[in-house]
């Protein structure tokens, strides 16, 4: 993100500060738009219509936390990474 002068306003050690699945809930369901990666695809949710499940299981891992890295811009959540959906990001 520095090679893009992206400036960071929060950040967050995921290791530290584990955000649990209703926490991951309360986050996101309230957002314009959540983008999922999911391997290599990318997948679009409105968290405030969507299965509430159904976005849980891609949202969080194996442990039931939040999945690393999240960025938040704007009303949006981005989810979990893959190169694709970061430089549609940072073009």
């Amino acid at each position: 993100m520095e090679e893009k002068n992206v400036i960071v306003e929060t950040e967050v050690d995921a290791k530290k500060e584990t955000c649990q699945r209703e926490d991951a809930w309360d986050l996101v369901h309230k957002a314009g738009k959540l983008v999922v990666a999911s391997g290599q695809k990318t997948l679009e949710y409105d968290p405030r219509s969507a299965d509430k499940e159904e976005v849980l299981k891609k949202i969080t891992g194996r442990t039931g936390n939040l999945r690393a890295p999240t960025l938040r811009i704007g009303d949006t959540y981005y989810v979990g990474f893959n190169v694709g959906m970061y430089e549609s990001l940072f073009v």
